[in-house]
C-alpha cells in the first residue's frame, strides 16, 4: 500500500496522503513520497493543477510524534534528526509554491502543526464543511514555529499568534473569511467542488499559468515600486507568447482559442 496514492485525469494530479492510522502524519516516509513526488511534477507539461487530499478521518496531523521522539534516543538527544526533519518539511513546503501548477489542499477533519502549515502553504484550498486548522503544538510544549511562517502570511498577525499561544482550533467558517481557505462544501461534496476548481485551471493556458504563479510569488516578497516593473516585464513576456496571441484573437473573434502549447 503506497503512503502517497496518485491519480491522472483530465490534466489534473490527484495525490491523496495514505496513511490514516497516523491521522496523515508528516513522517520521514510521507515526506520523502512527496517531495520525489513534486520534484517530478515540476517538469511534467501534461499536468496543469494538483489536488492534495487525505485519506481517513483527517487531512493531516502534523508531524509524527512517535518519529519525532524515537530520535531522542540518539547520542546527540535527537539534534541532528530534528534539523534534518525540519530541514526536509522546509523544503517540501516551498517545493509546492515552485512547481508551475496551481496547488488545491483539499482539507478535511482537522489540519493542525504541520498540517495547517500545508494548507496554507497550498496555492488554494477548500474545505469540508466542520473541519477544524490549528497550530496546537503549544499544548504539548512544542511552539509551532516553523507552521507559523506560512500561516502568517496567510492571515494577519494577531489571530495567528493567539492561535499559536492559545492552542485553540480555527473552524472552516473563519477559516474562509481569514483567507486560510477559499471554498466550504458539504463533505459529500467536497470532492466534486475540488475537481470542478482544478479542472477550470487545468483548463487555461498551461504557459501562462505557470508564469504568472511564478511571478505572484516573486512579486508579493517586493516593494511595490519594484513589483510593478517586474510583473510589466512578464507582461510583456507573456504578451509575446504566440498562444497568448492565439487567446486574444480568439476572444475577439468569439470563438474557443487553439493552443498550441501543452
Amino acid at each position: 500500500m503506497a503512503i502517497l496514492e496518485r491519480c491522472d485525469h483530465n490534466a489534473v494530479t490527484y495525490l491523496t496522503l495514505n496513511a490514516p492510522e497516523r491521522l496523515n502524519a508528516l513522517s520521514d516516509e510521507m515526506l520523502e513520497a512527496l517531495q520525489d513526488t513534486f520534484d517530478r511534477l515540476k517538469t511534467d507539461n501534461t499536468v496543469r493543477a494538483i489536488v492534495l487530499s487525505g485519506n481517513g478521518k483527517a487531512f493531516c496531523a502534523g508531524h509524527d510524534l512517535k518519529q519525532m521522539t524515537a530520535a531522542r534516543q540518539a547520542q546527540d538527544g535527537g539534534v541532528g534528526a530534528f534539523k534534518d526533519l525540519f530541514d526536509r518539511c522546509a523544503e517540501f513546503m516551498q517545493t509546492v509554491q515552485q512547481v508551475p501548477q496551481p496547488v488545491i489542499a483539499q482539507v478535511h477533519g482537522i489540519a493542525t502543526a504541520a498540517g495547517c502549515q500545508l494548507v496554507a502553504t497550498c496555492d488554494l484550498a477548500v474545505a469540508a464543511e466542520g473541519t477544524r486548522f490549528g497550530v496546537n503544538g503549544v499544548n504539548i510544549g512544542l511552539f509551532c514555529s516553523t507552521p507559523m511562517v506560512a500561516l502568517s502570511r496567510n492571515i494577519h498577525r494577531k489571530r495567528t499568534f493567539e492561535m499559536l499561544v492559545t492552542g485553540e482550533f480555527m473552524e472552516a467558517s473563519e477559516a474562509k473569511s481569514s483567507g486560510l481557505i477559499n471554498q466550504i462544501f458539504p463533505e459529500d461534496k467536497l470532492q466534486a467542488g475540488t475537481r470542478k476548481l482544478a479542472e477550470t485551471i487545468a483548463s487555461k493556458l498551461g504557459s501562462a499559468v505557470k508564469t504568472g504563479k511564478m511571478a505572484f510569488y516573486k512579486q508579493i516578497q517586493m516593494p511595490l515600486d519594484q513589483a510593478y516593473i517586474y510583473t510589466g516585464n512578464v507582461m510583456v513576456e507573456n504578451m509575446l507568447n504566440k498562444d497568448t496571441q492565439e487567446g486574444i484573437e480568439a476572444f475577439i473573434e468569439k470563438r474557443d482559442p487553439n493552443w498550441s502549447q501543452e
